[in-house]
């Protein structure tokens, strides 16, 4: 009778330390999407369709005149229909809404157009980061929690009683997140007095966060 060979279990890590650091960069939003939107209403569907295309249309062939890649661009946003029960549950009309989005860098430009556009009304304003802001941010940021990281492994390291230290494991996870606006942001219910007024906004500030956490070897 054979004894099978057993392997030994492998004793855990010694003197791994868990850690993490993070770096955080503030950076002005440079980036504006407004949303313009219009509703409709009417006895069947072909009916509110067909308003939504021609107020939709409109704003289209307005917006268009001031597009510019990266700095304005157009594109239509929702565009529903639903129908309106009465008491009784029965289809008694029909409801639309239609959507249209200016987005990019140039602010005054994308305000101006919106503030031109008659068919439609102003929706929604949010403001966010450009990939090429986001990115110099980022590396910023991320260069700020490696140091960090480094700087407070050496120091626990040395807090232990040990000279320094090697990296077992490392992640980098980054995110960012706006700040509540001041001042003037959204402050329209309807459309400005004067259509050809730009639409009032003001952006605010991002703060870019990279996080760097793992385990180091104390040595």
């Amino acid at each position: 009778m054979h004894a099978g060979a057993q392997t030994a279990p492998s004793s855990p890590p010694q003197n791994v330390l868990q850690l993490s650091a993070a770096g955080t960069v503030e950076v002005q939003q440079d980036m504006l999407n407004m949303t313009l939107t219009t509703s409709r209403d009417g006895p069947d569907p072909a009916t509110v369709q067909s308003a939504l295309k021609t107020a939709l249309d409109a704003a289209l062939n307005e917006a268009r005149k001031n597009a510019q890649p990266g700095q304005m661009d157009v594109r239509t946003g929702n565009f529903a229909l639903y129908p309106r029960n009465n008491r009784d549950g029965k289809i008694n009309g029909w409801q639309g809404t239609a959507e249209l989005v200016l987005e990019g860098r140039d602010f005054q430009r994308i305000t101006q157009t919106g503030g031109r556009i008659t068919s439609m009304t102003l929706g929604g304003v949010n403001f966010g980061l450009s990939r090429e802001q986001r990115a110099r941010t980022e590396t910023e940021a991320q260069s700020m929690a490696i140091e960090r990281f480094k700087a407070k492994a050496a120091e626990l390291a040395k807090s232990f009683g040990f000279s320094g230290y090697t990296l077992r494991e490392v992640a980098v996870n980054a995110n960012d997140q706006a700040f509540p606006m001041r001042g003037r942001v959204m402050a329209m219910e309807a459309k400005a007095a004067s259509m050809d007024q730009a639409v009032p906004v003001e952006a605010g500030k991002a703060a870019v966060t990279v996080n760097v956490s793992g385990s180091v070897q104390l040595r």
